[in-house]
C-alpha cells in the first residue's frame, strides 16, 4: 500500500488525488466490483526502479516489486472482455475489427474503473519512468495477444508523452466549475447573466419549498446506515438508467474505511428521512462528484444535490474546482464550463490503427469547434 501510494503521489501532497490511491483500487477489486467475474481482470503493470528506469534497447519488461526501498512506477491496468464502464467509447472500433475477422477482446485498459475523472495514469515521479511504463505496456499488448491498449482520462502531460511514444491521441469533453475566489453562493450568482441567475435561484427555491434540507457528512460521521441508504438510492437510480449498476454494496463500506477523510456524502432530507444522496470525493483542492441516487422525484433535486450543494461545499472548503462527472451540457447553464479530457490508444492491427487515427483527427477538430461554440453560451457576465 505505502509503495503504491508513494508512486501515485510522488510529490507527497497532503491530500492526494483520491482515485489513484491504493485504497480506492482495493475497494473496487476486493468488493467484487472490478474483477475477472465482471470483465475487469486486474493486471497492474509494476516496474522497479533501482537504477532509475534506464530502459534498454526496446521496451523494458515488468518485474515484481521486492521488499527494498526502491521506487515503483505503476500503470493501473485491466484485461477486459467488454467495453463497459469506461466512458470513452470504442464500440465502433470493436465492431470494425470483428467485421474484418479479428478479435477486439481481450484488450488492455489503463483506467480507474467506472470513474470518468482526469488524473495520473502513469504513476511515477519522472518522465523517464512514465516512458518506461508506456514501453512495457506496448510489450504487454504483444505478449498477451491483446488487440489494443487504452489509457483513459489521463493528464494532458501524460497524453503528450503518449503521443510522443506513438500512441493515438483522443480528446473528449466534460464540464467543471471553477472557484474564482467566491465568498459564497450569492457571490457566484452575481457573476452570472441575469436570466441565468434567476433560473438558478428558481431551481434552488423550488427544492427548498418542497421541504428538502441537506446534510454534509465526511469522515466518521458517515456510518454503515448511511451507506445502506445511499446504496439503495444508487441501485434504484442506476437500475433505471443503466440496467445493472457497477458497484457492489461492499465497495461503499470499503471506501468508507479506506478514504473516509476524503469522502463527502450529501444527503437530501425530507420529513426527517433521507430521500436522495450524492457521493463525492475530494483531494488536491478538487471536489469530484461521482454517484447519485434518489427515491422520490422532486423537480431540480438532482441539480441541487449534485451541482449546487457541491459548489457550496467547495466555496466553504476553499476548493479550487468541482468536477461533476461525464457528459451533460445542461451543466453549462449552471456555471460548469467545458474542458478537454484526454486519452491515448495503441491499436495492434495496422489497418484499424490507420482508420482510428484518421477518425481521431476529425474528432479532435470537431470537439475544438464544439467547445468554442459552447464558450459563446457561457452563463457568466463579460468582464
Amino acid at each position: 500500500m505505502a509503495r503504491w501510494n508513494a508512486a501515485a503521489n510522488p510529490d507527497g501532497t497532503a491530500e492526494p488525488h483520491p482515485f489513484t490511491t491504493y485504497e480506492f483500487f482495493a475497494a473496487l477489486e476486493e468488493s467484487g466490483s472490478a474483477c475477472a467475474d465482471t470483465g475487469w481482470q486486474p493486471c497492474h503493470l509494476v516496474l522497479d526502479a533501482p537504477s532509475g528506469f534506464r530502459a534498454p534497447e526496446g521496451a523494458p519488461q515488468p518485474s515484481p516489486p521486492h521488499s527494498g526501498g526502491e521506487k515503483l512506477a505503476i500503470m493501473p491496468l485491466y484485461l477486459k472482455n467488454h467495453s463497459q464502464g469506461e466512458y470513452v467509447f470504442d464500440h465502433a472500433w470493436a465492431d470494425a475489427l470483428e467485421r474484418a475477422g479479428g478479435d477486439y477482446y481481450p484488450k488492455l485498459q489503463c483506467a480507474v474503473p467506472f470513474t470518468p475523472v482526469t488524473g495520473p495514469r502513469l504513476l511515477a515521479g519522472t518522465d523517464a519512468a512514465r516512458r518506461a511504463l508506456l514501453g512495457a505496456a506496448a510489450v504487454a499488448v504483444k505478449q498477451i495477444g491483446a488487440s489494443s491498449l487504452h489509457i483513459t482520462f489521463q493528464t494532458q502531460a501524460e497524453w503528450k508523452l503518449a503521443g510522443d511514444a506513438g500512441l493515438l491521441q483522443r480528446t473528449g469533453q466534460q464540464f467543471h466549475w471553477q472557484n474564482d475566489g467566491y465568498r459564497d453562493f450569492d457571490d457566484f450568482l452575481a457573476r452570472l447573466l441575469s436570466a441565468k441567475r434567476k433560473n438558478l435561484r428558481k431551481e434552488r427555491d423550488g427544492v427548498a419549498r418542497a421541504g428538502v434540507t441537506f446534510q454534509w457528512l465526511t469522515g466518521d460521521a458517515i456510518t454503515e446506515s448511511h451507506w445502506d441508504s445511499f446504496f439503495d438510492f444508487y441501485m434504484d437510480t442506476g437500475a433505471r438508467k443503466w440496467g445493472t449498476p457497477y458497484l457492489t454494496r461492499a465497495f461503499f463500506s470499503l471506501l468508507g474505511q479506506g478514504l473516509k477523510q476524503q469522502t463527502l456524502m450529501i444527503l437530501a432530507m425530507k420529513d426527517g428521512q433521507a430521500i436522495a444522496g450524492a457521493l463525492n470525493l475530494f483531494g488536491d483542492g478538487v471536489l469530484f462528484g461521482r454517484n447519485w441516487g434518489c427515491r422520490e422525484y422532486i423537480p431540480f433535486l438532482h441539480f441541487e444535490t449534485c451541482y449546487y450543494q457541491a459548489i457550496d461545499f467547495a466555496i466553504a472548503r476553499g476548493l479550487k474546482r468541482v468536477e461533476a462527472g461525464a457528459q451533460g451540457e445542461h451543466k453549462l447553464l449552471r456555471g460548469y464550463l467545458p474542458v478537454e479530457t484526454y486519452s491515448a490508444h495503441l491499436v495492434a492491427h495496422p489497418g484499424l490503427s490507420r482508420a482510428v487515427d484518421n477518425f481521431l483527427g476529425q474528432e479532435r477538430a470537431a470537439i475544438r469547434e464544439h467547445m468554442a461554440e459552447l464558450a459563446k453560451a457561457s452563463p457568466f457576465r463579460k468582464a
